[in-house]
């Protein structure tokens, strides 16, 4: 079959009794080309709707594949004029395509499937075979359709009642389903602000409890290095030759006595360091550093504490300029070899350096014992000490301090261990490291406030003001919410609050108003921080408010400028 329509059957349109023909014949053509019983009684409609506004017509069944199989019917006579279009209006309904041209009306009904030229020959065969029946028998026809077409819509209509019936039943379980969600969620939501509140507290209290042990260890240092040091002077008196002379027993209890003074003075000391780190009182003092000098003088001072089983092997460094504190950096890395010595008992312990893009990598390996895997987490925890066959005491507290000065150099500490084989712990440095300014943008010393807090629910946000009051603030405490910054509020009394405005759980405002309405910490002042539209919130809504900044202008200069103008 070809993209020219082929023809199928040909009738004429004389009188109007032939419009039930012409019904017939339609009917009978969808029939042969394989459409299905609604298909046919549509063709047969839309031709008899348009069969009874044309006289004298001659009208042609056909065919086509181009661009997609479908029937064609063609209505040709010279009384086809605009006047039709209630007709041609109802086949259109009922159709996939009725135009009008000039003198013929073309119907078009897209085919289920390709129909081949020897099912076409078949179908000419049935239709030129069968007989028009009379008018009757085609309103017979008619109205068995119309019985089947209605029974359709009574069942349609029954089982659209009985969907809406358990649409209904469904909409009632999903509404008693939300409002169950609802209640849970907003019993949860309570739990989790509640939960909320009581971090924040714990986080508080452990902030609290940090800062005493650094306030213990530093005390407790201070006062045991003075009697220790004076144990240290008088023993080393005592042994001076020029001293009264001792027996053996004396002087060898007296060198057990300065040997155990001086560990315990070493001990005193990584207390001492270790609370320094943690208070951030340490600030490095950064320069160039000559790295191959470090190295040389951690071999040359080094190398008598190794084994005779041993070999400190310390590689030259690259020559790449750092910039750095080298007194903090001869600390970590004299606290590594150490470390590395005192747990090797034959082998290696081997240093060396090299240079990733705009980072130093400092590796020191050892042929040790290694670490257990179970105890590779704990490794930089506070006091915890390795276990193992050369243990030799110590506090456990070499590898934390090395960490932390890590950290406050910029950098960080790694370690890669295999029980039985050794251990790598690798330092990286940024070869220029971002080094703060010292105070502030201005000139002159920086406010100082004793204790701030900041109430936003973006952690970012907090962590930011958290470092723009580094200095300036000695403690700061966070609130993701409105009811947290309210209760920590009443609890510390802070000297300044920084408050965004949009939060879960409601605006800053609300917490504004609180704090006036609360004579003990009414005079509390408070800055806005916030990324909202101004001109959604009142003037009445901000009056508490001691200034509003926009996050977009937070600086260091910003905070500086506000906390500066509490004094005046």
């Amino acid at each position: 079959m070809t993209g020219e329509p082929v023809p199928l059957l040909r009738m004429l349109l004389r009188e109007e009794h032939d419009v039930f023909v012409l019904r017939q014949r339609g009917r009978e053509v969808a029939a042969a080309l394989g459409m299905e019983h609604q298909d046919q009684v549509r063709v047969a409609t839309a031709l008899s709707e348009v069969g009874r506004e044309v006289s004298r017509a001659e009208v042609t069944f056909a065919a086509a594949t181009e661009p997609y199989p479908h029937l064609v019917i063609v209505l040709s006579s010279a009384a086809v004029g605009n006047h039709m279009l209630e007709g041609v209006r109802a086949a259109g309904r009922l159709m996939d395509e009725v135009r009008v041209e000039d003198e013929r009306i073309v119907l078009t009904r897209r085919l289920p499937a390709q129909v081949d030229p020897e099912r076409l020959e078949q179908a000419r065969d049935e239709l030129a075979a069968s007989m028009p029946t009379t008018a009757l028998d085609e309103l017979s026809v008619q109205n068995r359709q119309l019985v089947t077409a209605l029974e359709q819509v009574q069942a349609h209509r029954d089982e659209l009642l009985q969907l809406n019936a358990e649409l209904e039943e469904t909409n009632k379980g999903v509404m008693a389903l939300y409002t169950q969600l609802s209640e849970e969620l907003e019993q949860t939501n309570q739990g989790v602000v509640a939960l909320y509140a009581e971090l924040d507290e714990r986080s508080a209290q452990l902030r609290e409890a940090n800062e005493a042990k650094s306030r213990f260890l530093a005390n407790v240092s201070h006062e045991l290095r003075a009697p220790v040091t004076a144990i240290i002077g008088l023993t080393r008196l005592l042994l001076d030759p020029r001293s009264e002379p001792l027996t053996s027993e004396q002087t060898h209890q007296l060198e057990l006595v300065q040997g155990s003074a001086a560990d315990l003075l070493a001990r005193v000391n990584d207390l001492l360091d270790l609370a320094k780190a943690e208070s951030g009182r340490i600030e490095p003092n950064w320069g160039p550093i000559d790295l191959a000098a470090v190295f040389g003088q951690l071999r040359g001072t080094l190398r008598p504490l190794a084994r005779p089983e041993v070999e400190l092997a310390v590689d030259e460094p690259p020559a790449k300029g750092l910039v750095s504190d080298e007194l903090l950096l001869t600390q970590i890395l004299r606290n590594l070899l150490t470390n590395a010595l005192k747990f090797t008992g034959r082998g290696t312990v081997g240093m060396g350096a090299w240079v990733d893009g705009e980072r130093l990598y400092i590796a020191v390996a050892d042929t040790g014992t290694g670490i257990p895997f179970a105890e590779q987490s704990r490794v930089f925890e506070e006091f915890h000490q390795v276990r193992g066959a050369l243990q030799t005491g110590g506090t456990g507290l070499g590898l934390p301090y090395a960490r932390r000065l890590a950290t406050l150099l910029g950098g960080a500490l790694t370690m890669v261990s295999e029980p039985g084989e050794g251990s790598t712990f690798t330092l990286s440095l940024p070869l220029r490291p971002a080094v703060p300014a010292d105070g502030h943008d201005g000139e002159g010393p920086l406010p100082h406030v004793d204790r701030a807090l900041v109430v936003d629910d973006d952690p970012a946000a907090r962590h930011l003001l958290r470092q723009l009051l580094a200095g300036i603030a000695d403690q700061v405490s966070e609130a993701a919410d409105v009811r947290s910054g309210l209760a920590i509020a009443v609890r510390e009394r802070p000297s300044v609050i920084f408050l965004d405005l949009r939060m879960p759980g409601g605006d800053g405002t609300l917490l504004l108003a609180d704090l006036a309405a609360l004579p003990e910490v009414a005079g509390i002042p408070v800055f806005v921080v916030t990324a909202a539209d101004l001109s959604d919130f009142g003037p009445h809504e901000l009056a508490h408010a001691r200034s509003v900044v926009t996050k977009e202008d937070l600086t260091r200069r910003t905070v500086v400028d506000l906390v500066a103008g509490l004094g005046s």
